[in-house]
């Protein structure tokens, strides 16, 4: 009998496994490719943590998964011999996410960890800002961000704010790998956690320091003062997290005109207006757009489930809409954030940008327009966590603003994951500031405000292709397009030639004219990254949470039509690539 048909067996003739559990193991009794893809592996805890669909089987998203990983958790945060720890949990508006958000608390509890348990949904970034408010070790946040509704995760957070990072990764890893047997993990009841101090619900006081503290990032509450009434505001949470908090942030700080889109405000799992919550994507804004057109809107709004992440389009001088890329909302709110710090406060000499390799090149462009440095981190919120910690824990570099290109940014260190209220808040607080009528920005659009960062700095334009490999099967292409990449490395892309190739698994920068090689300066990582001419780019990367490969690239053109061109010519030249590779 193969491996997956074993363990399928197990868990429906197990009697430790609930009835529910078995009921649905037995409804596909017969069903071999589903069976398959439920047990032939472990849903894997990796440096994001989990995610997956929900359902029965040991690739999938269940009660059974949470007890493993907390469980491993927990192992790992008792060997770390730190008095009373405790860990803050909290969840989005997914399916299961309170139930697993729960039964995460409990099995801390029934290893003595207690547990801040918030007492409903709250969004990614104020799990961290709890973290770091409340002391925890930890924390746990029960979401799947923006996957389909079928799907569910787990992220753990260190005692910094920031998701896990080396060594804890690899240290809580190995801990639940260690996990074997389900019935020994160690859970309390609810009650018996309460009664012994391991398990306490929190809420309002926490939300209200943390809307406090974003309303302290604010830089012009003068123009928000005499703006706020004449800037209109359309926004959507899709059916997540952000609408309490982003509505309650905008409200205090004076902006009166917010219109949530009707059919979107409240919680939902299924979430029944969009096929995909994800405000990357066109259609997150089919409803905002209708809204916005009926108000005559400024800019529209959207955040993702958990909402970490923005998405954002804005009208120009003459009532059309455009959207913003994830690239260019944050070089828009990168360039605001530094020039008026600059003109409030002053810039500190060792101040620094963060921006992790995928992110556009126009951050560099505006670091050096701004005199400031641009440190450069790997895919993932947590390397720009990560640089806030090592400037505190060195008391080198004052961070200004950290972003990545999907659509994530942090003003701020109070968090150390990106934060789509605070991102919200800064947009319409920017949008207010360019409208004034007299002084520097002379009645500016958002539009226009973005236009003049190009037409100064470069058009800068950037794009992601996205190669869906499902299954046993599909990792396996995985592997063959990457590793075919690395053994026959292209030497140019149509008529861009590499002049540089960065292989982050070995840690090394190759010169194509050279061939001289020199460290990356990174974790390593599986991502291939090639430089071309013109600041122009191409990088190769495995997703760490979805069965895709990502091919990301980003050009520079001395207009939007040049850009536009070059990045057609650079897509085209990527898509024949891959596909050689894919039928070869």
């Amino acid at each position: 009998m193969e491996d997956y048909k074993r363990k399928y067996e197990e868990w429906l003739n197990n009697p430790f496994f609930d009835e529910a559990t078995r009921a649905e193991l037995l409804a596909i009794s017969g069903d071999e490719k589903e069976i398959e893809d439920r047990f032939y592996k472990d849903l894997e805890f990796g440096t994001a943590g989990l995610r997956g669909v929900i359902g029965a089987g040991t690739n999938r998203m269940n009660f059974y998964i949470i007890r493993k990983a907390t469980g491993g958790l927990a192992n790992y945060i008792n060997k770390q011999h730190k008095a009373a720890p405790a860990v803050a949990i909290a969840y989005d508006s997914r399916h299961m996410s309170p139930e697993f958000a729960k039964e995460a608390a409990l099995v801390l509890a029934g290893n003595g960890i207690k547990a801040y348990l918030f007492e409903s949904l709250r969004p990614t970034p104020q799990l961290s800002f709890a973290v770091r408010e409340l002391k925890c070790i930890a924390g746990i946040n029960i979401t799947a961000s923006h996957n389909p509704p079928a799907y569910n995760g787990y992220k753990v957070y260190w005692e910094d704010g920031a998701q896990i990072t080396p060594p804890h990764d690899i240290g809580i890893m190995d801990e639940v790998r260690a996990v074997t047997d389900y019935s020994a993990v160690k859970i309390l009841d609810e009650e018996s956690a309460i009664s012994e101090g391991l398990l306490e619900i929190i809420g309002k006081d926490i939300d209200d320091l943390y809307i406090n503290t974003l309303k302290e990032q604010v830089l012009h509450p003068e123009a928000i003062a005499e703006m706020a009434k004449d800037i209109k505001i359309v926004y959507t949470p899709l059916h997540g997290t952000g609408n309490v908090p982003v509505r309650r942030v905008l409200k205090e700080l004076g902006f009166e005109n917010v219109f949530v889109v009707p059919k979107q405000e409240k919680p939902d799992g299924d979430f029944p207006t969009v096929s995909y919550p994800n405000p990357e994507t066109a259609e997150a804004f089919t409803l905002g757009l209708k809204l916005a057109k009926e108000v005559d809107a400024d800019l529209i709004l959207a955040t993702d489930p958990d909402a970490d992440r923005l998405g954002v389009y804005v009208k120009d001088g003459m009532g059309e809409y455009h959207v913003l890329t994830g690239n260019m909302s944050g070089c828009l709110l990168a360039d605001y954030e530094i020039a008026q710090r600059k003109a409030v406060k002053g810039l500190p000499e060792d101040g620094y940008l963060v921006k992790t390799i995928v992110t556009s090149n126009l951050a560099r462009a505006i670091a050096d327009y701004y005199k400031i440095e641009c440190k450069e981190v790997l895919t993932g919120f947590k390397y720009i966590g990560q640089q806030i910690l090592l400037s505190e824990q060195t008391g080198k570099g004052t961070y200004l603003f950290g972003f990545e290109e999907s659509y994530g940014c942090l003003i701020g260190t109070y968090a150390r994951d990106k934060d789509a209220v605070s991102a919200s808040m800064a947009l319409c607080e920017a949008a207010a500031y360019y409208k004034l009528p007299k002084g520097h920005s002379n009645g500016m659009t958002l539009w226009e405000a973005m236009c003049n960062i190009y037409n100064t700095l470069g058009w800068y334009l950037e794009d992601v292709y996205s190669i869906t490999l499902e299954g046993i099967e599909g990792a396996k292409q995985m592997q063959k397009l990457m590793e075919a990449f690395k053994v026959n490395p292209p030497l140019a892309f149509g008529v861009d030639k590499v002049l540089r190739i960065r292989d982050y698994k070995k840690g090394e920068i190759s010169d194509c004219e050279t061939q001289a090689v020199s460290p990356t300066g990174l974790p390593k990582s599986d991502v291939l990254y090639y430089d071309l001419d013109d600041d122009g780019w191409v990088c190769v990367r495995p997703s760490g949470t979805e069965p895709k490969v990502k091919v990301y690239f980003g050009v520079r053109g001395n207009s939007a039509a040049e850009a536009k061109e070059k990045s057609a010519a650079i897509k085209a030249a990527v898509l024949k690539e891959v596909d050689g590779i894919l039928k070869d």
